[in-house]
């Protein structure tokens, strides 16, 4: 019965470098839910540039290895990886026939990506051997050829070929792999053994990715297929699993940066979300994503023009008033977030902001709309992008997640205290410079962005909304990050708004 967490021994050589071997069979088996132990083939001194030293140590020791492991753990599958030389294949070869895993997946490591082989024949031939043990073999393509002692095939039609071949002189199953190729094209198929001895060929298309990080690609695959296989019992469901995550983990790859020759793939890029994130870390990814439409807030004419004092009164009235406008509904999923939140601390800074918003449009009213008067009918109609924004906020409220609607609400603030404080900032140094700012005509409105409430408010929503999407799961980390974007864009439409629509 397939496993849910299913318990994958890589039985290969070691990659201090961490892109191949064990290293990489490793990282794959966590990647596809297993739990991974490994033998050691052989050691290698190796990066990125290349193998410079190899050493196999006794056979004996392999042979301590493998009998620990299954006199004391079940092993649900078995990834086979390099075994450098006749005598640790026949040891191997004797443990499997005595152990009998569920799954075995044998990748024969033969040939160099460089073309070099890599078993001498006597080897070679123990390897041959040993595929008939195997569910599941993955050779590249010249290791196909060598396995079936032909040339490598230069097509895919021939490689496919080559593939039933192999797969009839063993039984096994074999996964003829397209990377070798040329071409934009990247195809897999598995060739399957049916009960009648029959063969059935399923082919998986995918594009090639251009990177040169492929080191250990190979080792990769072959161990997410014997987790993926002993999760599932479907080794075409299996492939079309593991060909999505390796493509990921190809485009991936530069991220990591890890040396300067063929890099290794990014294995864990599907799960990049649930890492653990420290205080402060996941509101700074959120604020990082949107520098480029922050600066473009900064540039605006609205911006600059109530900086210098020279903005038209009437479009100071128009923001005033779709402010006004915009509290009103900014307070509804103020209220909303303080239903979701999951602490009474957060229930109750998101209830009392709710109320400082009708505060704020009631004075708005009173004061400033009163010395500022919009143009008839513009205090009571609201514009395309307040309305586009409350919808947004209004949408992300009824969707239920306390983490997504923190996350959408907290530009307001964020954006409008950063925006105020370099206002504000600006603002006071003419004031300190030419002794008054009797003659700025918004100098009294620039003045309450100074508002330490407000500046404590910000810090408290910031904090909130990191601490929900530390605690969030992948998707909704992604989803926060989403609404976040889309709140950013509003606000910078907001600020925009005066000069288009007034």
């Amino acid at each position: 019965m397939p496993r849910k967490i299913p318990r994958v021994l890589s039985i290969a050589g070691s990659d201090p470098s961490g892109g191949a071997g064990i290293q990489a069979d490793l990282k794959s088996i966590a990647a596809m839910g297993g739990y991974g132990m490994a033998a050691i083939t052989a050691l290698t001194a190796q990066n990125t540039r290349g193998v410079t030293a190899v050493h196999t140590p006794p056979v004996d020791f392999l042979r301590a290895q493998l009998d620990a492991i299954s006199s004391d753990i079940a092993v649900d599958a078995v990834k086979i990886g390099m075994l450098a030389d006749a005598e640790v294949i026949g040891a191997v070869g004797e443990w499997l026939a005595r152990v009998r895993p569920a799954v075995v997946v044998l990748d024969p490591v033969m040939v160099a990506t460089s073309g070099d082989r890599l078993l001498a024949d006597d080897a070679a031939d123990a390897l041959r051997g040993l595929l008939t043990v195997a569910d599941l073999v993955t050779p590249n393509l010249p290791e196909l050829g060598v396995l079936l002692d032909e040339p490598t095939a230069e097509s895919w039609a021939e490689a496919l070929v080559q593939g039933e071949r192999l797969s009839a002189r063993t039984a096994a199953a074999v996964l003829v792999k397209g990377g070798h190729l040329a071409g934009a094209e990247c195809p897999d198929a598995l060739v399957l053994r049916e009960g009648d001895g029959a063969t059935r060929v399923v082919e998986v298309p995918g594009e090639r990715v251009d990177t040169r990080n492929t080191h250990g690609t190979g080792c990769s695959l072959s161990s997410a297929m014997a987790t993926m296989q002993a999760r599932t019992g479907d080794w075409e469901a299996s492939l079309r699993v593991v060909k999505e995550w390796l493509r990921g983990a190809l485009v991936a790859s530069g991220e990591l940066e890890v040396g300067g020759g063929h890099g290794p793939v990014h294995h864990f890029h599907h799960v990049e979300g649930s890492v653990p994130l420290a205080e402060g870390e996941f509101a700074a990814r959120m604020w990082d994503s949107t520098a480029k439409v922050r600066a473009e807030i900064d540039g605006l004419p609205f911006v600059a023009q109530l900086d210098a004092g020279s903005l038209p009164e009437r479009q100071f009235a128009y923001y005033l008033a779709q402010d006004a406008q915009y509290l009103n509904g900014f307070s509804r999923a103020l209220a909303r977030a303080s239903a979701l939140a999951p602490t009474e601390e957060e229930q109750t800074f998101w209830a009392n902001s709710a109320q400082v918003c009708l505060v704020v449009e009631a004075e708005l009213h009173r004061t400033w709309l009163s010395q500022h008067a919009p143009a008839p009918g513009q205090a009571a109609r609201q514009g395309p992008v307040t309305k586009a924004y409350l919808d947004h906020l209004l949408a992300t409220s009824a969707q239920g997640s306390y983490a997504v609607l923190a996350a959408a609400v907290l530009p307001c603030y964020w954006i409008y205290a950063v925006v105020g404080d370099e206002l504000h900032r600006r603002h006071a140094a003419r004031v300190a410079s030419e002794g008054g700012a009797a003659e700025h005509p918004y100098g009294a409105w620039i003045e309450t962005y100074a508002d330490e409430a407000f500046a404590e408010s910000t810090r408290r929503a910031i904090r909130y909304a990191d601490r929900a999407g530390r605690h969030a799961s992948p998707s909704e980390r992604e989803a926060m990050m989403v609404a976040f974007e889309q709140s950013t864009v509003y606000e910078r439409d907001f600020f925009d708004a005066p000069s288009k629509h007034a």
